[in-house]
């Protein structure tokens, strides 16, 4: 066991105490008063006895935080003398480290920056890693205590690989029919949509049934495999319109256009003759 001082307004580094302190605000001090410095400290002395004795703890459980102490069996365990060649030669269990804080208030640990404090430029403290914790302590308090980050040599190594690309498998036998992605990244074949994916948005893909798959392919290079979603009885529809419907504002708009110049056409024919 090692006493640790935090540093003066500093309440980030002692949250169960200032936990404490609230409770004692909201349930022991709100609403009362107290004739002496005698009282209040009898009242108190009760007012301890129930919050350790009786009142449940969320943070434990809902239980008493004497119960906690009493779950231990007491053990006593014969002494064991350690000899003085031991107490030399045994290493620290917590290496410590030195550097000096920057003129921006920072230190520099493991490829990582940590803020100290600006009021302590220029001035050495002392690190220690416990627990996951970088324990920052100058002269003796602490002065901060951030979660340790990993180096970089050891974050990278800690990085997801890529995935590795799947082989290429050619596509199988069968009667092509064409058709575009739309924006959604699927197609329709016999009235049902099949995912291709949205890296071919946009794209001429070719639709294979086989078997009771469908298969959709580019260039020769198998995209996706789906098990066949679709009713069979409308499959004479899809082989039918091999290229897909034709835009429909497109086969309006050349039926117009279609239109207009059949009107047109007699116009110019009693033109010519006048």
């Amino acid at each position: 066991m090692r006493d640790l001082l935090t540093a003066p307004r500093s309440p980030t580094t002692t949250g169960k105490i200032e936990r404490f302190h609230k409770t004692v605000r909201s349930e022991f001090l709100a609403g009362r008063s107290f004739a002496s410095l005698e009282a209040a400290q009898e009242a108190l002395d009760v007012w301890l006895e129930s919050y350790n004795c009786e009142r449940p703890h969320q943070g434990i459980g809902m239980v008493a935080a004497a119960q906690r102490f009493a779950l231990a069996a007491a053990e006593h365990l014969a002494p064991v003398a350690l000899l003085a060649a031991d107490e030399e030669t045994r290493e620290p269990t917590t290496r410590t480290y030195t550097r000096r804080v920057s003129a921006s208030g920072r230190i520099s640990f493991e490829d990582h920056a940590y803020h100290v404090g600006v009021w302590l430029a220029g001035e050495a403290v002392e690190l220690s890693c416990r627990d996951g914790l970088l324990e920052i302590v100058h002269r003796g308090v602490l002065v901060a205590c951030p979660a340790r980050r990993f180096p970089a040599r050891v974050a990278a190594s800690l990085r997801p690989r890529p995935p590795r690309p799947r082989p290429t498998r050619p596509q199988t036998a069968g009667v092509p029919v064409m058709r575009k992605v739309g924006t959604g990244g699927e197609i329709s074949f016999a009235g049902t949509s099949y995912r291709v994916g949205n890296a071919h948005r946009l794209e001429e893909v070719e639709v294979r049934l086989v078997g009771d798959t469908v298969e959709i392919s580019q260039d020769g290079r198998l995209i996706k495999t789906h098990a066949a979603r679709h009713d069979r009885s409308k499959e004479h529809g899809a082989f039918g319109t091999p290229g897909g419907r034709p835009h429909r504002r497109n086969a309006a708009r050349d039926s117009r256009a279609e239109g207009v110049t059949d009107v047109l056409e007699p116009m110019r024919n009693a033109g010519g003759e006048t």
